[in-house]
């Protein structure tokens, strides 16, 4: 299982010219495949009277799962060249929509490649990426004076802080790395001199 991954901060649109025709490219972070075919509906509604709405995703941590769908240009060559391009790229839990705009002048097979191909690492390029990381969470309940110290040190050390809950004491979550646990409970302890309850939560994927 891979413990850390690569998606995109938020959405993308880009757009290209090749041989008059327009290529415009919508780059969505999802979590699901539920999420990338709204994505793909969203884009066919915003732009009926093109021909074609190519798409390709990625998701998961390890990425394994992978569609893609070339809508009625000429099989192979739109869907599976943009989804080499995500994967290529790194990236999962991403949708990527590529709409054209026929300017009457034929491609062909390679050419077609190459601008669908194109078009999403032209929209990779100008995204902002986010690294996403299996993290336990771990819950400090402490005093409020203690919190401060606990949350600065945290952050000094790269740990990711999470919400707090208040109360007649605070409870503060931090996602922690199975392999730094340990130490971040010994953290814990030292900055509340032995009286902060610590309780380790469940792993899930965070942004980092």
């Amino acid at each position: 299982m891979r413990t850390e991954y690569e998606t995109v901060e938020a959405q993308v649109d880009t757009e290209v010219e090749i041989s008059r025709s327009r290529f415009l490219t919508r780059l969505v972070r999802v979590d699901d495949e539920h999420e990338a075919r709204d994505v793909i509906a969203q884009v066919r509604a915003e732009h009926p009277r093109a021909r074609h709405h190519c798409s390709a995703f990625v998701l998961g941590p390890e990425g394994r799962v992978q569609r893609s769908n070339d809508d009625g240009e000429p099989s192979g060559t739109a869907g599976a060249p943009m989804l080499d391009a995500l994967v290529s790229a790194g990236l999962s839990d991403v949708v990527a929509v590529v709409t054209r705009y026929f300017g009457g002048v034929l491609l062909g097979a390679g050419g077609l490649t190459r601008a669908y191909r194109g078009a999403v690492a032209e929209a990779v390029l100008q995204a902002r990426r986010v690294r996403r990381g299996l993290r336990h969470d771990i819950a400090v309940t402490c005093a409020y004076e203690q919190a401060g110290p606990i949350v600065a040190e945290a952050r000094r050390r790269g740990y990711a802080v999470k919400e707090s809950e208040y109360g007649e004491r605070v409870e503060q979550h931090v996602a922690v790395a199975a392999e730094e646990i340990a130490a971040f409970e010994a953290l814990a302890a030292e900055l509340s001199a032995g009286t902060a309850e610590i309780r380790r939560g469940e792993a899930v994927y965070v942004d980092l």
